[in-house]
């Protein structure tokens, strides 16, 4: 049961995208920091093919040392600081078969400032999947505070699969053939067939490292990195996606871990298909709700209160009826705006936070003149690799799918439904299925902390706590803002920072 208290009000910004760095600017909104402990202990899950423990003992024997050399170009980056070194590890594209084919993952480590105060080494990972990790070492002194560097190594990797690490390569013509909201049984069926498809074509092409890019490879693989650099203990953060590596981690090798800090937490509980919907959806709709709010009182929002909402039902039902049309310099044009675009729309609009130019956007829309962006969403390729494999999104038929959407419409009334988690969701029926979880390894782990926004389209507090409640010993830090990725602001950088400087051995 979560229980919390104010402990501090600050001003903050709305942050990033999802999976993505902290985005700057943004309207600036008051931020209520609260603390929260959970006291239940992680669930067993199925048990595994192979052993963990031994798995993570093996690691050492499969990588032990990393040859570091200068890094490689990064444009348009510019060249990493003269305290960063790059290199790679070559480990097991299947981790149950630790003699069988590798796969090289790309590393990079930053040196800490002052060797005299150093504590250990910070493994990290920004979020994605998809997206390159080794850039949070590689840029380390933008992105930490100084503080923090004094005190420890950060190392970082670009996943298995990902960015200069052993690419996977598919057949994404396919893509471009999948339905993207099938519209009855027969379009359902083509996008389970063409998805299936894409899946063969990953293995095709990439061979089996294509079917072994789920998250509990990655944490095996970052064990491998830490037995590599001679870490008995390693300290953890990652936002985003990353919160899934620092979680498969600690129910893999809770005693390699000195500290875990969880920014913008994914659900550790590998949700239905339904609920994953359902979460995103509300957290999309009670943003809906803040903006409503907000713009009562803000003379920069064009529509005002309920003027939003019954504009916003307004499109819906024109969306619906076939009468919306696309805005144009001097009217309405001839192309039609399904409802499906119209939930693109405001997932964009709404996950940005923008108050007056969504309000701007808007009404855009509904008088049919202006510049209107409106294009469709789709399931990114890796999220297929990654998720697909985590979870179990299988849906049983068009009928159901139909079902499901009526639910989170009615859960979300003002947004019908989120569509990024819809995108995810539809992207991994007929994908490879998803693999079976390692129980629990035996070990004690140290207390977690776990922070995240109150309103997070992509990954929203529900799933925070759900993290939280996962570990023994764990605080949740909320803070009152509309974003993802809490560490480019103030308050959760100093917290976070204090929590990882303070732990004990």
């Amino acid at each position: 049961m979560e229980t919390s208290k104010p402990i501090t009000q600050v001003c903050g910004k709305p942050s990033g995208t999802p999976g993505g760095r902290p985005r700057a600017g943004g309207r600036v909104f008051s931020v209520l920091l609260a603390s929260s402990v959970s006291a239940v202990s992680v669930a067993p899950a199925a048990v595994a093919t192979t052993d963990a423990q031994h798995l993570g003992a093996g690691a050492a024997a499969v990588a032990p040392v990393i040859r570091w050399g200068a890094c490689p170009p990064n444009d348009p980056m510019p060249a990493p600081g003269p305290r960063v070194r790059c290199g790679t590890i070559e480990v097991p594209v299947d981790w149950s078969q630790p003699k069988g084919p590798r796969t090289s993952v790309f590393v990079a480590r930053y040196r800490g400032a002052d060797p005299a105060k150093r504590i250990g080494v910070l493994m990290t990972n920004p979020g994605g999947p998809g997206n390159p990790g080794a850039d949070s070492a590689m840029y380390a002194d933008r992105d930490f505070s100084p503080n923090l560097l004094k005190r420890f190594d950060v190392i970082s990797f670009d996943p298995r699969g990902i960015g200069r690490s052993e690419g996977v390569d598919c057949d994404e013509a396919i893509t471009a053939k999948i339905p993207h909201r099938p519209r009855d049984a027969a379009e359902f069926e083509r996008l389970r067939a063409l998805n299936g498809e894409l899946a063969k074509s990953c293995l095709r092409q990439a061979g089996p490292l294509a079917d072994h890019m789920d998250t509990e490879s990655v944490a095996r693989d970052m064990d491998a990195i830490r037995a590599a650099v001679g870490e008995r203990k390693i300290s953890f953060m990652g936002i985003s996606y990353g919160t899934s590596i620092g979680e498969r981690y600690a129910r893999l090798f809770p005693h390699r871990l000195r500290a875990l800090a969880l920014d913008s937490a994914v659900d550790p509980a590998r949700p239905s298909a339904e609920r994953y919907l359902t979460d995103g959806s509300v957290a999309l709709d009670d943003i809906f709700e803040r903006l409503v709010a907000v713009c009562e009182k803000d003379t920069s929002c064009v529509l005002k209160g309920r003027k939003l909402i019954s504009v916003t039902e307004e499109l819906f039902a024109r969306a619906d009826a076939g009468t919306l049309r696309e805005p144009g310099p001097n009217g309405p044009t001839r192309r039609k705006v399904s409802a499906h675009q119209v939930v693109d729309f405001l997932y964009a609009a709404l996950s940005r936070y923008t108050p007056a130019q969504a309000t701007e956007q808007l009404a855009a829309l509904h008088s049919g003149r202006g510049d209107v962006y409106l294009g469709e969403s789709g399931p990114e390729l890796p999220w297929r690799l990654v998720l697909c494999r985590d979870n179990d999104f299988r849906i049983r038929d068009h009928t159901a799918y139909r079902a499901l959407l009526k639910r989170a419409a009615k859960a979300a009334p003002h947004v019908r439904y989120n569509s990024q988690a819809l995108d995810m969701v539809l992207g991994c029926q007929g994908w490879t299925p998803p693999k079976r979880p390692s129980e629990q390894a035996k070990g004690v782990l140290p207390p977690v902390l776990v922070v995240n926004a109150l309103h997070d389209v992509a990954t929203p507090l529900a799933g925070a706590r759900r993290m939280a409640d996962a570990f023994p010993r764990a605080s949740l830090l909320t803070v009152d803002t509309v974003g993802h990725g809490m560490y480019g602001m103030k308050e959760p950088k100093r917290a976070i920072d204090a929590y990882l400087s303070s732990r004990r051995n």
